[in-house]
């Protein structure tokens, strides 16, 4: 019953949709999650343990979204060139394409392969300077996946299903082990300025784990998060005034159930934050010319890849756990998505991208920073021997590569292979849920401990055949 004169109640949610319109309502934050403290509740971000110790504690992922030739990159294939335009001989088997017609030729490459460093292993010509990182990194020439279209292979790629809905490694991680920055997000998303992949922003987002879990996506160029700088006319006492009214009226009503809520509060906390710590940690004006000219920033066409993977080593050098930093956007030629001309498409990716990897793993190694962080490349499947349009390949799932490296990664080795054309992973495949147990290993999270309750069942990155990758770690 409601009385004619009382006062009538505000909800929190109301109460922060009104009052907290400035940017100097992110404090708010802070409060709360101080009285949070004091009450005994844990945060959900607080940094956990892992399941057993592990070899890293940050991931950096370098996405090469549109799915790069494994044949041009990592994989060379001399037989495929003796049998360029030719029909593919029916003892490779068949395979499924999204494009190429049963009819289709054999495509050779362009690309020449050379030998690196102590190990030996072979690298295109398409990367020189990744090239003079390879004893550092562990190729795995025998990746496979269940898809060959792009949103269904990108979903699998980061949630390990091929449906959205579901976790990505990244929000997995901050589960699992929460977060070592308070003062940064913990689990960033670079994409690429060119635009949107099929798969959109889903494939990066926390699914059914609770919405703290989630990326922070950065904008690209050169200010990834706008309004770091507090306002000028903002009056510091007047301000902390607001912030006890805040905190007072929400004392007796805050409740750690109501998820959403507690996310929305958990990003104004960090927002906060933010504003004293991070403007010096994203601002590259002040790096050194050398370490600029390291990763090819400054210069076209490295330069925008460069300042992310830069970005990158900065977040987590201060403590981020998982960083997506995406190459390729848009239409399908601006990414790695090379239907109509392999060689003009790799190449363009490529003079984009490799100095910048090279100059991250070279700075991670010389900062004591690649120990403790695992560095994965590669795209949500490769390219198809069999040609398309004449110069072009189409998705191929059944046998690609990735690579790694750091993190306890033993480097300078190549693990599997496809077979002789490139078509098939024939010895020691590995799924993209092999990858993420291994990333999870590293991280010191055991597979089967890190579920989440979900639909009267408890869910895990790597459903049900995970395995570690043994001969890499």
């Amino acid at each position: 019953m409601r009385f004619p004169h009382s006062v009538p109640t505000r909800t929190r949610r109301e109460f922060v949709r009104d009052a907290c319109c400035g940017f100097g309502g992110l404090a708010l934050a802070s409060l709360l999650h101080e009285q949070e403290a004091r009450a005994g509740a844990a945060s959900p971000l607080a940094a956990r343990a892992p399941h057993f110790p592990g070899k890293a504690k940050s991931v950096i992922f370098l996405f090469m979204a549109g799915g790069p030739s494994h044949v041009e990159t990592f994989d060379p294939k001399p037989l495929l060139n003796k049998l360029s335009g030719e029909p593919r001989p029916k003892e490779f088997g068949e395979a499924k394409y999204q494009f190429v017609h049963r009819d289709a030729r054999l495509l050779g490459t362009k690309r020449t392969f050379r030998k690196y460093g102590q190990s030996g292993i072979e690298v295109s010509d398409l990367f020189p300077h990744t090239a003079q990182c390879i004893d550092d990194i562990a190729v795995i020439r025998s990746c496979y996946g269940d898809m060959v279209v792009h949103s269904a292979a990108q979903y699998e790629l980061f949630s390990g299903r091929t449906v959205p809905g579901f976790p990505s490694m990244g929000s997995w991680m901050l589960y699992g082990l929460g977060s070592e920055s308070r003062s940064l997000p913990s689990y960033v998303v670079m994409p690429d300025p060119k635009g949107a992949l099929e798969a959109g922003q889903p494939m990066y987002m926390h699914g059914f784990l609770p919405a703290v879990y989630q990326p922070t996506m950065f904008r690209p160029g050169d200010r990834p998060v706008l309004n770091l700088g507090i306002p000028s006319n903002v009056d510091a006492r007047q301000r902390m005034k607001t912030l006890d009214l805040i905190r007072d009226l929400n004392q007796a009503t805050l409740d750690p159930a109501d998820e959403e809520f507690n996310a929305r509060i958990n990003a104004y906390d960090v927002a906060f934050r933010m504003q004293t710590e991070a403007p010096e940690i994203l601002d590259l004006s002040h790096e050194p010319q050398e370490t600029l000219d390291l990763y090819g920033v400054g210069k076209e066409p490295t330069n925008d890849y460069g300042r992310r993977c830069l970005l990158a080593r900065k977040l987590v050098e201060h403590g981020v756990r998982f960083v997506c930093v995406v190459s390729g956007g848009g239409p399908g030629n601006m990414q790695w998505d090379a239907h109509g001309d392999i060689e003009e498409n790799h190449l363009r990716k490529a003079s984009e991208t490799d100095q910048p990897v090279a100059g991250l793993l070279k700075d991670l190694k010389r900062r004591g920073l690649l120990d403790s962080t695992l560095v994965l490349w590669g795209g949500e499947f490769g390219r198809s021997p069999d040609a398309e349009s004449g110069k072009g390949r189409d998705h191929h799932n059944l046998g690609f590569s990735m690579w790694m490296a750091g993190g306890g990664i033993k480097g300078g080795q190549v693990v599997g292979a496809t077979d002789a054309i490139g078509l098939r992973a024939i010895e020691s495949p590995y799924h993209f849920r092999d990858i993420h147990t291994t990333i999870l290993h590293q991280m010191g999270l055991d597979q089967h401990q890190l579920t989440y309750p979900h639909l009267g069942r408890n869910k895990r990155l790597t459903f049900v055949e995970g395995k570690v990758i043994q001969e890499i770690v």
